[in-house]
């Protein structure tokens, strides 16, 4: 299991990219140029998640060159973090082989530890980090769009149709990994088995494609009023975020702002930021949601 999940992760990312791919070449050949217009408008959100690790490069003392501002230029700043390898953490190993490594490093290096090394932690919270805000910023709005022409355009689509698979699973994925890493962090907590992975991609699977399938039909129905039911909820989730007192962000405009990307992200998933048990909160989530979906339905 420990070698199935650096494999499972790239592998996912990799098809993702690829389909993604294949979608915007898709809508050029047929010469539907506005959803290939859309498509391309859902990448330029994810260069969010590469402005950060440049930063984050820059935090941990490595200077980005050329090649690597290339690479996010490219979208492929996540699969080179800083730090970690296979061998990784042997003394000294960073002075011996560079500055960097790949993706795939950083993760088979917390595979085969178990997590239990400070820093091949700290650099898988790094990859679990970046992989989650770009999967909520770039992979989410790409998965709503192609469902949406699966649904409402082109019902026998097949690329659209693999593309809003494979990006449902990539990003259903990517919220699995944050967990596995947040469960990681807790003391005397280790790896969870295949059978507890495999239970949190089967959950987070179907809160996001209900979730997704629910707006885009939504949509088909009554047009642009999804933007009022959506707002609503993103509305009632950042006051109910605001009142929880979270202390992630500590200057005022920046916690505000937090507090509002968050519940955006609240309108498709839950995502548990304050320690602690969280059972009440994801009650008052999945209440909250309930209504928000009854409430226009009964209308």
């Amino acid at each position: 299991m420990r070698g199935a999940v650096p494999r499972l992760s790239l592998t996912l990312l990799a098809a993702e990219s690829g389909a993604r791919l294949c979608a915007i070449i898709h809508y050029l050949v047929r010469g539907q140029l506005g959803w290939f217009g859309l498509t391309i408008a859902c990448l330029v959100p994810g260069y969010a998640a590469q402005l950060l690790s440049i930063l984050w490069f820059r935090a941990d003392g490595h200077a980005p060159g050329c090649w690597l501002l290339a690479l996010h230029l490219l979208q492929l700043g996540l699969w080179k973090r800083p730090g970690a390898a296979p061998d990784f953490p042997k003394p000294g190993w960073a002075s011996r082989h560079g500055d960097s490594c790949r993706y795939w490093d950083v993760l088979r290096a917390a595979a085969e530890t178990g997590g239990g090394a400070g820093e091949v932690l700290a650099q898988l919270g790094d990859v679990c980090v970046l992989r989650l805000l770009e999967a909520l910023l770039q992979t989410l709005p790409h998965l709503l769009l192609q469902a949406y022409v699966v649904v409402a355009v082109d019902p026998a689509g097949f690329i659209p149709g693999v593309s809003a698979g494979l990006s449902l699973l990539s990003l259903a994925w990517a919220l699995v990994s944050y967990s596995h890493f947040t469960c990681m962090l807790k003391p005397g907590h280790l790896s969870p088995p295949a059978a507890v992975i495999l239970c949190l991609l089967l959950w987070r699977t179907g809160m996001l494609g209900t979730r997704v399938l629910a707006l885009v039909l939504f949509a088909r129905l009554y047009s642009f009023w999804v933007f009022a039911v959506a707002g609503v909820h993103w509305l009632l989730m950042s006051f109910w975020l605001g009142a929880q007192q979270t202390d992630i962000v500590a200057r005022p405009c920046l916690w505000r702002l937090f507090n509002c990307l968050l519940g955006a992200v609240y309108i498709f998933c839950y995502i548990n930021v304050r320690p602690g048990p969280s059972k009440t909160r994801v009650a008052v989530f999945y209440a909250v949601s309930t209504w928000n979906v009854l409430y226009p339905t009964w209308m």
